[in-house]
């Protein structure tokens, strides 16, 4: 069958399958007043349903190339297919032909269709989009025609769901709901403002991405509004483009399409997203009589549908659909059945004039869309001002209840006041007491604190709630001050005292666990964290739409402990939900707020690969954090961590380390040079330079951070223990071994007073390798037999960790000649490949080092391996020290052969090559400049033999 001939068929075929047999019959009764060969040829398609399971099953169109996953279109490969329509087909594809990695939604005209209508519209659309560029509409990437004549649009990739659906599932408030349809009514005046109208408006078009942002999707049937194209909505063959249940009048009457079109379509997407149905409903789901309550019926207002879907409900869902239906009723109510208008003149005059109507809406001002009494325009008043009147409403409050209401309410309010009031003047009373030292000296703020605490027994223990809220706000102000042992402490009081209390408020819980969990968190125990806070989550989920601050605080700092803890699904929901209870909040501090939760959900991105996609979010976010508060606050500190952290796993340490000095700047003049966080971006950025192998560089943040943690924390810190290993290998890599094995008695003596055998052994295992390369062979073996000894006691002599020490042991004997070196280095890289796998850096470090000791013994095979251990250094732009070892032992083993000369130029060309990587030195350009020396030196005898 033709193309032409079926999308004359298609429409009336599926209106007959979706009907039931009376019904057919009537309609095609109907159909064959109008065209009697229409009618039987529908007839006899219908007879081939009867009894047959596959009707249908294949394409009636049979097209000209079959598209499938793999499949290549121009530059594109096709991977799933997205979506179908009579036009054409959707699908996710990814560039193919290598100039740059990027996933699309690649648009095709359906294959086998020669319509030229179809085709005029498709390169309409390519017109339309290129006009566009918004945020919130999904541009226009690239566009052509194949090879084989099939012509593509190429579109930015969205990832998302239904606007729809996605309020559904997170069960959004209708504040935020509005808030983010205004999103899709900023993107349609934008395409408005360029002369276009989208004609095809629906939930399926507007989808929403996991960061909650809109995006406005399909402009196949737009309309260009400056002549620039033919109007077109329906085909040659009289097919339906526009989606009928969201079509306004003019389009069914094909009458002209202009802008308030579109407004009539957003009304019924509004409609939807308010009641969770479309505004018409029907006896028959029928085309003709959609078409004719379009056209003729007036919709039930939104509240009004609510409250007749509620009276087939009981319980608790009643009363909830009700209480939804009184907040649609008056300002909602108008603002649709506005849009709703038959007539377009009736309507909103454009879509800036809906947005605005619902903007007012949000902020408690009169609308447009209802009269503006005077007794409407007073209860707006009142609303907008309602907190400058209820202090004034307190006052009157407060008398009445002192003449008029029952002993018991009198008391709670003084009780209250009390309370209050005893805060008050006890905060007050302890800065009071801070200028009254002897001396005049400046008071230490963490002896303040101390002294507050002390305070606050003897003052608040009557006032328990209030004692409650001071510790947490001493808790608070340990934590900006870096005190995070103190402020677990102070909050572990905090929640003793609240559990032995009745009642506590609902907020002081959820801050009170939030603030918690942040601590344990940032201390390492995120599975404390999580036992801590889950209890708590159904108060939060009750109490969001109330308390969505403190409600938002503690589902972000869950999901971060569930993030630590590897829980990502957990995360992201938690985070999606903290998104939306944020953007409902229109308060000072809600943009940072929201900020916070966007960067929580680009953390999950870096955690599931999508580097590119994470950094572009870290860097909108410093942008916008740059607007809302300036360059100096705490997150800006935490969006370059993160940007260093995604640049370092891109492969990029150049742009990590420029991160993190511009981060450090900021650290430094926000929370101080010895605050926590200041010093692990000291850590970081030393990390970064000692990937580039500038040791001499990163020594200087290293030592900075050491003496300021030498200061500040007691000697058995387990920060101080891992700061001097930090010292100690890059000292040892710069060749100052007594420095480094000073760094490294200081580590182990914390990790003897600790007790953790498996730091010790990891310590005498580095003590080895340093004293090894100082030529103390048999000391370096002592301490490696006595690490092994640990690892067997703990783990087991089968244990991957016992086999890393026989590694070192190995190399030991192997450089003695020890006959003992085979066995232990074939033994570890067993155990080595059994326990992290064979790409793992130890099972290749093993694999190096057998290698090295069976070519030196005559094997020819291991020495071919070493090659290949070089050749897979080849081309990289980071230091490989694995492939440049590789490259010296085998060129070092070649020296002692004849002919030598090749072995040995490559070996000192290798040795320049290095140490022009590696300026500052290294324990491997050290290594090979003695294997070159050797090479050398065997030269000279062989010449002298000679």
């Amino acid at each position: 069958m033709d193309a032409e001939r079926w999308l004359r068929l298609s429409p009336h075929l599926d209106e007959l399958l979706d009907l039931d047999p009376p019904a057919r019959d009537e309609r095609l009764h109907a159909i064959a007043g109008d065209d009697a060969e229409l009618a039987a040829e529908l007839a006899r398609m219908l007879a081939l349903e009867d009894g047959r399971d596959d009707f249908l099953a294949e394409p009636i169109v049979v097209p000209k190339a079959l598209l499938r996953e793999g499949s290549e279109v121009g530059p594109y490969r096709l991977e799933t297919l997205l979506g179908e329509g009579g036009m054409g087909q959707v699908w996710r594809a990814s560039r193919a032909d290598g100039l740059y990695q990027r996933r699309v939604a690649l648009k095709l005209l359906r294959p086998g269709l020669t319509d030229e209508n179809l085709r005029l519209r498709f390169a309409r659309e390519r017109q339309i989009l290129a006009r566009l560029a918004h945020p919130h509409i999904a541009g226009l990437l690239d566009a052509g025609v194949s090879p084989e004549g099939l012509p593509y649009l190429a579109l930015e990739y969205v990832e998302g769901e239904p606007i729809t659906r996605y309020w559904q599932r997170l069960d959004v408030p209708l504040d935020a709901r509005l808030r983010m349809f205004r999103q899709v009514c900023a993107a349609v005046s934008h395409a408005h403002a360029n002369l276009v109208v989208h004609c095809d408006l629906k939930p399926s078009n507007i989808l929403v991405t996991q960061d909650g942002q809109v995006r406005l999707l399909d402009f196949g049937i737009a309309k260009l509004l400056d002549g620039a194209a033919p109007r077109m909505d329906h085909t040659r063959t009289g097919a339906r483009a526009f989606t009928l249940h969201y079509a306004a009048p003019e389009q069914i009457r094909g009458a002209p399409v202009t802008t308030m079109t579109d407004v009539y379509s957003l009304g019924v997407v509004l409609y939807e997203l308010l009641t969770g149905s479309k505004p018409y409903r029907l006896k028959r789901q029928s085309d003709a009589e959609w078409e004719e309550a379009i056209l003729s019926h007036d919709p039930m207002r939104p509240s009004q549908r609510l409250l007749r879907d509620a009276e087939a409900l009981t319980g608790l869902e009643r009363q909830q659909l009700r209480r939804r239906a009184r907040r649609l009723m008056g300002d909602l109510d108008n603002i649709v059945m506005r849009a709703l208008c038959k007539q377009p003149e009736q309507r909103y005059p454009s879509v800036e004039a809906l947005a605005e109507d619902l903007a007012r809406h949000l902020a408690g001002r009169p609308v447009l869309a209802r009269p503006q009494g005077l007794l409407y325009l007073a209860r707006k008043y009142l609303r907008r001002h309602r907190w400058a009147l209820a202090g004034t409403a307190a006052a009157l409050v407060f008398i009445a209840v002192a003449v008029g209401v029952t002993w018991q309410q009198s008391r709670e309010a003084v009780d209250e006041a009390r309370r209050a009031q005893a805060m008050r003047d006890f905060i007050a009373s302890v800065f009071e007491k801070a200028a009254e030292t002897r001396d005049a000296r400046a008071v230490d703020l963490r002896a303040l604190l101390d002294a507050a605490v002390e305070r606050g027994d003897r003052e608040l223990a009557r006032e328990p709630v209030a004692q409650a809220e001071l510790l947490g706000l001493v808790a608070r102000l340990r934590m900006g001050l870096g005190d995070y042992s103190q402020a677990l402490a102070v909050l572990e009081r905090q929640r003793r005292l609240l559990d032995a209390q009745d009642t506590v408020p609902d907020g002081l819980q959820l801050e009170a666990g939030a603030l918690r969990g942040d601590v344990l968190r940032r201390t390492g125990d995120a599975r404390g964290c999580v036992a801590g806070m889950r209890p708590l989550l159904p108060l939060a989920e009750r109490r969001q739409a109330a308390l969505p601050t403190p409600a938002a605080e503690f589902l972000s700092q869950l999901g971060r402990c569930e993030r630590a803890l590897g829980e990502l699904r957990e995360a992201r929901a938690l985070f999606a939900r903290a998104l939306v209870l944020r953007q409902s909040v229109n308060a000072p501090g809600a943009a940072v707020a929201e900020i916070e939760s966007r960067l929580d959900l680009a953390s999950l991105q870096v955690d599931q690969g999508e580097s590119d996609a994470a950094l572009g979010t870290y860097r909108a976010a410093r942008a916008r954090l740059d607007a809302e508060v300036g360059p100096r606050h705490p997150l800006q500190v935490d969006i370059g961590r993160q940007i260093a952290t995604v640049e370092r796993r891109l492969g990029h340490p150049g742009r990590a380390e420029r991160a993190l000095l511009d981060t450090l700047a900021v650290a430094q003049d926000v929370h101080g040079a010895q605050h926590p966080v200041t010093l692990a971006v000291r850590r970081e950025l030393a990390e970064v330079l000692i990937e580039q192998s500038r040791y001499r560089d990163a020594a200087l943040p290293l030592r900075m951070r050491h003496a300021q943690l030498v200061a500040r924390l007691p000697a058995s810190s387990l920060v101080l223990r891992d700061s001097n290993l930090a010292l100690a290998r890059v000292e040892w890599e710069l060749g100052r071994r007594a420095a480094a094995l000073s760094a490294l008695d200081a580590a182990l003596a914390i990790d003897r007073q600790r007790g953790d055998t498996d730091a010790i052994a990891a310590a005498f295992a580095l003590q080895a390798q340093v004293l090894q390369e100082d030529g103390l062979h048999e000391d370096a073996r002592t301490l490696l037999t006595q690490a092994r000894q640990l690892r067997v006691d703990r783990h087991g002599a089968a244990d991957a960790s016992v086999a890393d020490v026989d590694r070192l042991l190995g190399e030991l004997d192997a450089e003695r000649s020890d006959p003992r070196a085979l066995p232990e280095l074939t033994r570890a890289l067993h155990f080595l490949r059994l326990g992290y796998g064979p790409t793992d850096m130890r099972t290749r470090l093993a694999q190096l080092s057998l290698a090295r000791a069976q070519a030196a013994r005559g094997d020819t095979v291991a020495l071919r391996v070493l090659d290949v251990i070089a050749a897979s250094g080849r081309g990289s732009t980071r230091p490989e020290p694995i492939a440049w070892r590789a490259a010296a032992y085998a060129d070092a083993i070649r020296c002692q052969g004849a002919p030598r000369s090749r072995a040995a130029r490559h070996l000192s060309q290798l040795v320049e090559a290095v140490g022009g990587a590696q300026p500052d030195g290294s324990v491997v350009l050290r290594e090979l400049e003695r294997l070159d020396q050797q090479c050398r030196r065997a030269g000279l005898r062989m010449a002298m033999r000679e």
